[in-house]
């Protein structure tokens, strides 16, 4: 009886063993699967911004009028973070400047952003392009998909306005997580000098996009893989995807926001622009763009976008 016993302890014991690391070698993938910084399967780097894969450098940009600055700023986590810096001649030397600061997507990088930049630049806006934290020229060894994003974007922000001595009103633009980016940020407090935010194909949260992912890519419940996955982010990087909510964020914020998603978005479903849209509390336009994918609204109807902006820009920030 007792040999029988023990053997049922042995068997319940190595079930137990093989079950726990098992979830520790699914925690493992999925960070870094998702989280790390490194060369993503899944997505290029060119399609997270919705870019047309074009890579130079900023300096081969020709439609810059002078040559590009690069600045750098401290986290408050230390990582040292770079951005370009391109000032538009058009602008009037007596007037209020107006800029425009651009995030980028997951896994890619401010160069990628070009054809927005363009687009921008001959509108006649100065434009500041960070690299997100573990992405492209900045530090960082995880990607932060938004959250302590949000508090880097507040300090790009707080050093432009001492560089323009607080004459620049400024409008936020991103895309993909570089859209969950500008959003997160939009529920801090901000400067005045920051007058709108425009979104393109954000998530709502985090942790609704990484359910969404593990079920699509992966036919696997959420738990317990997330949760321990956002316990070990936390303990690795200092966050978790529990906090990490655009949706949440937007409920403190009374800027302006202009929303733009695609319909046939399959990466970040367009489910959730209603989320964040329903959440904001400032003015807000909603533009959905037929037979566009992730990221790819530009890239369908170029004139129809350019249009949408030049209003919501002038709108809210002349």
């Amino acid at each position: 009886m007792k040999k029988k016993l023990k053997k049922k302890v042995v068997i319940a014991a190595s079930i137990a063993t093989l079950a726990v690391g098992g979830l520790c070698a699914g925690v493992d993938y999925l960070y870094n699967f998702a989280i790390a910084r490194n060369t993503k399967s899944f997505m290029s780097s060119a399609e997270a911004s919705g870019s047309r894969g074009k890579v130079q450098s900023f300096e081969q940009w020709e439609f810059l009028k002078e040559k590009p600055q690069y600045l750098t700023q401290t986290s408050f986590d230390d990582l040292q973070l770079k951005a370009v810096y391109l000032k538009n001649p058009q602008q009037n030397k007596n007037e209020t400047k107006k800029l425009i600061i651009l995030a980028h997507g997951y896994t890619s990088n401010a160069m990628l952003l070009e054809q927005y930049a363009k687009m921008y630049y001959k509108m006649g806006y100065d434009l500041l392009l960070p690299d997100a934290r573990g992405h492209g020229m900045s530090q960082g060894d995880y990607i932060g998909f938004g959250w302590p994003d949000r508090r880097d974007l507040t300090r790009w922000i707080d050093q432009m306005v001492k560089r323009y001595q607080q004459k620049v009103d400024i409008a936020l633009w991103g895309i993909s997580m570089g859209a969950a980016t500008v959003m997160m940020t939009a529920g801090q407090q901000l400067p005045s000098q920051v007058k709108c935010i425009i979104e393109d194909c954000g998530y709502d949260s985090t942790l609704n996009e990484l359910k969404y992912q593990l079920k699509q890519m992966f036919h696997l419940p959420s738990f317990p893989v997330i949760p321990l996955a956002s316990a070990y982010t936390q303990y690795k990087d200092g966050y978790n995807f529990y906090e990490s909510s655009a949706s949440r964020q937007l409920q403190n914020n009374k800027l302006p926001v202009l929303f733009i998603h695609g319909m046939e978005d399959k990466f970040v479903p367009t489910s959730m622009v209603y989320s964040v849209y329903n959440a904001t509390k400032g003015p807000k336009e909603l533009e959905l763009f037929n037979n566009a994918g992730h990221a790819k609204s530009y890239q369908v109807d170029p004139t129809r976008y350019q249009r949408i902006v030049t209003r919501f820009l002038n709108r809210y920030l002349q």
